[in-house]
């Protein structure tokens, strides 16, 4: 049974997703109403994984996922909240979270992203994604595929950038690895592209997910990418 931290400022929010999950076989070690207290907490029980809302009045959300992955490294992020503005996303991302969820995607989708989270994948909203691949053909196009920029600027200003974009170099070895994709694995890197999760990927191709997560692993090793975000946007770009 997986334990989780739960932060918001909602109280009828905080109780709604704790007898979600609790029926789902996660048990709720702590509820917290802003940054500091999330932290107070953590200094008692350490969690699987911690919900977090981005707007929260005293330390919010995204001070927070800096200080959590600063002290508390082991333990998953993710962000459930109504904001997908890009600098809450770029800011988010950039300080480590390991999900960003919007709160009217439903109970099935906040289940489904906790358990694929918990199990080492990367979950981002469709409409989130929708903005992250925008700016990234946005910084594509004033920079050019071969400067080898780093990071995204952004409408916001975040310093750092984004931690999942991909430099012009990571584009050129994705399109051009020194050891070509085979076909399976250009098929997986397009399931990957839509968005799939593993579990879909297997299903769609009648492999199991333990091979689709072979797969993955050999194109990360591939093209030198090896994050699920920073490949599905350079494969988006």
């Amino acid at each position: 049974m997986s334990k989780i931290l739960l932060v918001d400022d909602e109280t009828m929010l905080l109780d709604s997703l704790e007898i979600i999950l609790s029926l789902n076989d996660h048990e709720i070690v702590g509820k917290a109403h802003d940054g500091v207290e999330a932290l107070e907490q953590l200094q008692g029980v350490q969690p699987d994984l911690a919900l977090v809302d981005l707007n929260m009045k005293g330390m919010g959300g995204i001070e927070l996922i800096g200080e959590m992955k600063q002290q508390y490294p082991a333990v998953k992020i993710l962000v459930l909240t109504t904001f997908y503005d890009d600098q809450s996303i770029t800011a988010a991302i950039s300080r480590g979270a390991d999900g960003y969820l919007l709160k009217d995607s439903g109970k099935d989708a906040i289940l489904g992203a906790v358990r694929q989270i918990l199990g080492g994948t990367t979950v981002l909203d469709a409409k989130v994604m929708q903005r992250l691949t925008a700016l990234m053909q946005s910084h594509t196009a004033e920079t050019g595929m071969g400067s080898g920029a780093g990071s995204a600027a952004t409408e916001g200003g975040v310093p750092g950038g984004v931690s999942g974009s991909v430099s012009g170099t990571e584009f050129q070895s994705l399109e051009s690895p020194a050891d070509p994709l085979t076909e399976r694995e250009k098929e997986i890197c397009t399931l990957i592209a839509e968005g799939l999760t593993n579990r879909q990927i297997a299903d769609k191709l009648y492999i199991s997910e333990g091979t689709v997560k072979n797969y993955i692993s050999s194109i990360y090793d591939k093209t030198g990418i090896h994050d699920r975000v920073k490949l599905t946007l350079a494969l988006k770009g």
